[in-house]
């Protein structure tokens, strides 16, 4: 149970930290929460795989947004910024811990994504000043039919990396 709880503050404290700091030193405070996760909570040989998937995935996913305008971030470049990428990562540890009750019924991590995950990409947006392309409405509409198919596969993604 504490891991557990401990999972969810990492998660938490990352998630501010790289929303609000960008791709400043307040970077290291997310790279931190997912190295005390790897280290303590799990291990670099039980996570490690999917924390790599997951964060290569949603790094092409919302790249792939980005080049359709979904997303205007400030940082310039093709790819999305660090901060979001290193965000994936902390992701990518919740989904055996601390969100690991979501995965099933399917239905239940469906409506997990499509409530939190455009939540959580509006709440980014106000505090990191990205800029939602197509509108906010519109934006977070087609981010909660994503979420809602992604969610389910991002758990079944941790499910068959299992040891």
């Amino acid at each position: 149970m504490l891991k557990t709880l401990t999972n969810a503050a990492l998660f938490q404290c990352g998630w501010f930290a790289c929303v609000i700091g960008g791709d400043s030193l307040w970077l290291l405070v997310g790279l931190a929460a997912l190295g005390v996760h790897l280290l303590w909570i799990s291990s670099p040989a039980d996570d490690g795989l999917l924390v790599l998937n997951v964060t290569l995935a949603g790094t092409l996913l919302d790249t792939l947004l980005r080049s359709l305008g979904v997303f205007h971030f400030n940082e310039p470049g093709p790819l999305i910024p660090f901060w979001l990428i290193v965000l994936w990562a902390l992701l990518a540890t919740t989904l055996r811990h601390c969100l690991a009750w979501s995965a099933r019924p399917w239905w239940l991590a469906s409506l997990l994504g499509a409530v939190g995950g455009p939540l959580s990409y509006y709440a980014g947006s106000q505090l990191a000043g990205v800029g939602f392309g197509y509108g906010t409405t519109r934006t977070l509409i087609g981010l909660a039919l994503l979420w809602a198919l992604l969610f389910p596969l991002l758990h079944g993604l941790a499910r068959r990396l299992e040891h």
